[in-house]
């Protein structure tokens, strides 16, 4: 079981993961901003949760007014989703730059 191809492909893998995550310790700026990013995100979200809530409540309620005012909370919610996405996508490319500034893709 010593020459197991599934454990060598483990313990390459985490050889691999291990140096990516030195690398990445040593980039102080690259964790502010993905921390920064990934605030964001959470602030979105919370208010996302706060808007579905509103939503059902204006629904449940079945007042003619209550229904209207859901029209703009859900091009709100709608809005939001991009934003999620697109906090995403920057912080994906931003954490993929870095690691690729960072030599990360040398074969070795």
């Amino acid at each position: 079981m010593a020459n197991n191809p599934r454990n060598n492909a483990n313990k390459k893998l985490k050889h691999h993961r291990n140096q990516d995550s030195d690398d990445f310790d040593g980039n102080p700026e690259a964790w502010a901003t993905l921390d920064k990013n990934f605030k964001q995100v959470q602030s979105v979200l919370d208010r996302n949760r706060m808007l579905i809530q509103q939503v059902n409540d204006n629904h449940q309620s079945k007042n003619p007014d209550n229904m209207v005012k859901n029209v703009a909370l859900i091009q709100e919610l709608n809005g939001n989703i991009s934003k999620v996405v697109s906090l995403y996508s920057d912080m994906s490319s931003k954490f993929s730059t870095t690691f690729h500034n960072n030599g990360h893709h040398k074969e070795g």
